[in-house]
């Protein structure tokens, strides 16, 4: 394992942080087609403490109190695959013009508030698959790495060459970005209010690339930590890979290496002694082959979950007390619910992070208040069809974020915090 984040060795930010509100950190474990919901979803009717554990969380039983999970919460449109990159944010790429701050998602916004308290602003790992979950305020998509580039990135001491290298690169993109700002200032004048609107939207891009170089420079001259296990090495299997990304990503936070991870995890032909793919299997027609695919691959991502939690829970806080899991928020979940394309009801777990978990809390559902009493216990998937969720999935995200000490009241498309989520 890496060296532990000790105080003595504390980076003066780090200290500073640890003076005032708690330092949080937030872990998103997504794929790419949704989930099985019959294996996945408490039966609806069991709200409160006292459910069932569905077949594919069974691994999350032993943390049952440690853990809420939720139904009836999507953001509210259709789009099957579009879905996906809406996840961390409730906004289609496509649409973000109509946000102040475009379709930011949660771990980029997260970025933008811890700033240069760690080496990494943010994290975007992907294993066997594409991270499309993580965008920046301008709609940059935030490029993923594999674990092996991740770990080098962590505890790879770069060389005084390309140190220096990168040194001048900032240099330069600075010199470059005045010029520019400049010129465009000169320029503004002569401009209808429509390009000025626009001309200013292109000095907030600036000015956001400004701050992240003013961030990283400072770490070139830092001593990364030193990790006393060697680089993993990319195993065969979807199983061997997510397991050492999961290792990595506690790494990541007993370090203080980030706050902010996304991982993005799929599947490869023969994985789990199946054959096929991921697609494939997502499209089952309620076939018992796919099915069954499915379980076992959404069944260890979960296990994957519940492997982190195990680690955060053995780890010392040295900046807040208790353990990293304690100040550690997980969401599991997929902008597509499920692999026939729909976006309705979410599958969405959240452990830790200082919140009142041990609960199934179940949202009004479409149409809900219009059903007669007698017809209130009408299939989970004919209410789903009938329209959107009441609560919007992205009150989930502020919630995350205030609890963060994010000193905001919208985050995306939400409508306000979660109501009856607590935290401490």
């Amino acid at each position: 394992m890496a060296l532990p984040l000790m105080e003595s060795l504390t980076p003066p930010a780090l200290a500073a942080a640890a003076n005032g509100k708690p330092v949080k950190r937030f872990v998103c474990l997504s794929n790419n087609y949704g989930v099985y919901q019959k294996a996945f979803f408490p039966d609806v009717n069991q709200p409160g403490p006292n459910y069932d554990m569905p077949e594919t969380l069974k691994s999350l039983e032993k943390h049952r109190k440690d853990i809420t999970l939720f139904q009836n919460l999507d953001h509210g449109f259709t789009g099957g695959h579009q879905g996906v990159p809406v996840f961390l944010s409730g906004i289609r790429p496509i649409l973000a013009h109509n946000y102040p701050e475009g379709n930011i998602s949660l771990d980029q916004k997260l970025a933008e508030h811890h700033g240069a308290a760690t080496r990494f602003p943010s994290m975007t790992l992907g294993v066997r698959e594409r991270n499309l979950l993580s965008f920046t305020r301008t709609g940059v998509q935030v490029p993923n790495m594999d674990m092996r580039a991740a770990y080098k990135a962590m505890f790879f001491e770069d060389t005084p060459q390309k140190k220096a290298s990168e040194a001048e690169r900032f240099k330069r993109q600075n010199s470059i970005l005045d010029v520019v700002m400049d010129q465009a200032k000169s320029l503004n004048g002569k401009l209808g209010k429509n390009d000025q609107r626009k001309l200013e939207e292109y000095f907030d891009s600036v000015r956001t690339l400004e701050k992240k170089i003013d961030q990283q420079e400072p770490w070139l001259k830092r001593p990364k930590p030193k990790p006393e296990t060697e680089e993993p090495k990319p195993g065969n299997r979807t199983e061997e890979q997510l397991k050492a990304m999961i290792e990595i990503i506690a790494l990541a936070i007993q370090t203080d290496s980030t706050r902010a991870i996304t991982c993005t995890s799929g599947f490869a032909n023969g994985d789990f002694g199946l054959n096929g793919g991921y697609h494939d299997f997502s499209h089952h027609g309620e076939k018992s082959e796919p099915v069954a695919a499915l379980k076992k691959i959404e069944g260890f991502q979960v296990s994957m979950m519940s492997y982190l939690v195990d680690l955060l829970k053995a780890q010392e806080d040295p900046i807040n007390g208790g353990t990293l899991f304690d100040h550690t928020s997980i969401l599991y979940g997929c902008g597509m619910a499920t692999g026939g394309h729909s976006t309705r009801n979410l599958p969405l777990v959240l452990a830790g992070g200082g919140f009142k978990h041990g609960e199934h809390k179940v949202y009004p559902g479409p149409h809900l208040k219009d059903l007669k009493s007698s017809d209130r216990l009408v299939s989970q998937e004919k209410r789903l069809a009938e329209g959107v969720s009441e609560v919007p999935a992205a009150n989930l995200l502020l919630s995350i974020l205030q609890n963060s000490g994010l000193e905001i009241d919208r985050f995306g498309s939400s409508t306000g915090t979660l109501s009856g989520l607590e935290w401490s």
